[in-house]
């Protein structure tokens, strides 16, 4: 029969590495979600409760005005006259391009379901043809994939930029959309090559067998089993348009096509700059991935980790 002090002896290591993984999930924990919570209750505050010292963590007087100017007034026209009437440290000043937020959310909806949608449709049939069929040159068309991804996107500015003036597509949403498929659709046929090579190949054969073309057997082979992967395509493409900066700082410069990130940074340029203001702003810009995120965590994992095991 084992004595007390051996027992203890056992069982204290188990609950030291236990009491070690939580507290270290803990501060992992706070790391990442603390700069969101911050985002959060600060859009409710006042300017004078964000300059206080010592810090103000929780709003004393939380007000929704932000919002309200967000989704309720923004035809409203704020001038110069009728904005230093007011004391920006009380939370009352909106910055004049706020009526510019809800159009920028449009633009960059747009603008990402195209980059999405072209993204999965191009994407699909060349992943397809790199991983099942053998054709002269494609260990070059491979590679030269894999090279894209070595550029940095900052390298692309000027010569994307001349491109995109030789159509006449400057201050477009057509731009962006052809500049973020370009820049996207290589990482996106990349995670798919890798699916489609993890999927027996017999399956594709016995389609063949059965009369299915190239195109009916990603529909209806491809397609049902490679959704993890599909679906983090989608994601992916979507969310890097979502969040793009200089490329549409580049070829955007009215309202018509301004993208969620250049309104929001045009905030900070105003008479007053309203850090309430652009910290709620900065909330209805994270909603729409987060919640992308948590609906399709499940695809995401599945697809980020698509061809690591091969069967």
């Amino acid at each position: 029969m084992t004595r007390p002090p051996e027992r203890i002896a056992r069982v204290l290591p188990a609950l030291a590495r236990s009491a070690v993984l939580t507290v270290t999930s803990l501060i992992l924990l706070g790391y990442v979600l603390g700069p969101i919570g911050w985002l959060v209750t600060s859009s409710v505050m006042t300017e004078r409760e964000l300059a206080s010292k010592p810090i103000r963590w929780t709003p004393e007087d939380p007000s929704l005005r932000n919002y309200e100017a967000i989704f309720f007034y923004a035809e409203e026209r704020v001038t110069y006259e009728n904005r230093k009437r007011t004391d920006p440290s009380a939370g009352e000043f909106v910055p004049s391009a706020a009526q510019n937020l809800l159009p920028a959310i449009r633009n960059s909806l747009v603008v990402g379901a195209w980059v999405a949608l072209l993204n999965i449709l191009l994407s699909l049939t060349a992943a397809y043809s790199l991983a099942r069929l053998r054709f002269r040159g494609r260990n070059v068309a491979f590679l030269a994939i894999l090279t894209t991804r070595v550029i940095p996107d900052i390298a692309l500015v000027v010569p994307v930029f001349l491109v995109m003036r030789g159509l006449g597509l400057v201050d477009t949403r057509e731009s962006l959309v052809l500049t973020y498929l370009a820049i996207t659709l290589p990482f996106t046929v990349f995670i798919l090559i890798n699916y489609f090579e993890s999927v027996p190949a017999d399956l594709d054969r016995a389609a063949r067998v059965d009369g299915c073309t190239h195109l009916q057997v990603i529909r209806h082979v491809f397609l049902p089993l490679c959704t993890p992967a599909i679906v983090a395509s989608l994601l992916f493409a979507f969310l890097s348009s979502w969040n793009e900066f200089v490329l549409a700082l580049l070829l955007t410069k009215t309202v018509a096509s301004q993208t969620l990130p250049i309104v929001i940074s045009g905030f900070v340029f105003d008479f007053t700059t309203s850090f309430s203001f652009i910290n709620a702003a900065g909330v209805v810009a994270v909603l729409p991935p987060v919640l992308l995120a948590v609906a399709f965590e499940r695809y995401i994992v599945g697809g980020l980790a698509a061809g690591a095991v091969k069967g």
